[in-house]
């Protein structure tokens, strides 16, 4: 079973941002985040829009988010 639940986008982006993701530029609901030490990551969610647990799994696997970061 997975430690991960849904979230809503602006929680996730929230916690990458308190982990130390900024928001390098943004076109739309696409926004390109980056983070010494990581490649970029296009986070692509509107604020409301509620994330799927494999989703927030996916992000986390690529960003360095934990499930205590939410």
């Amino acid at each position: 079973m997975s430690n991960w639940k849904s979230a809503k986008a602006r929680r996730v982006l929230a916690a990458l941002e308190r982990i130390g993701w900024r928001v390098k530029r943004q076109k739309g609901s696409h926004k390109t985040l980056e983070r010494e030490d990581y490649p970029d990551y296009v986070f692509s969610f509107h604020d409301g829009e509620e994330i799927g647990s494999k989703m927030v799994a996916r992000i986390a696997k690529k960003t360095g988010l934990k499930p205590e970061d939410l």
